[in-house]
């Protein structure tokens, strides 16, 4: 079952430096539009495929995250990465505007 986590356990996950593997599942005009730092950008549409091949330890702690609570990506995308076998699933239901309106960094993608 995903673990729900709030702003705080994230926060807290990042500052210690977790090694934990965070996606935005928006779509990848909304990634370089905007995320939280040290995101990769992995739609939720393309879970199923992209992950087995850029996550191959499936104990790996993975947060998922999307635009806000109405939106979700996030919670398809988790229960994909539960499907394929991922076994330490979060859900940052909330998301990037959670993030954002508490004042936390948002990073914009680099262009090529």
């Amino acid at each position: 079952m995903v673990k729900v986590i709030d702003r705080a356990e994230l926060r807290s996950m990042l500052v210690r430096d977790e090694n934990i593997v965070l996606i935005d599942a928006l779509p990848t005009t909304a990634y370089a539009r905007g995320h939280i730092p040290g995101a990769i950008s992995i739609p939720s549409e393309d879970i199923i495929v992209r992950a087995p091949k850029m996550l191959t330890d499936r104990s790996t702690v993975i947060v998922v995250y999307c635009k806000n609570g109405p939106c979700r990506r996030s919670e398809r995308a988790a229960a994909r990465l539960e499907s394929l076998g991922y076994t330490q699933v979060c859900d940052y239901h909330l998301g990037r505007d959670d993030w954002s309106e508490a004042g936390l960094p948002i990073e914009m993608a680099v262009s090529p």
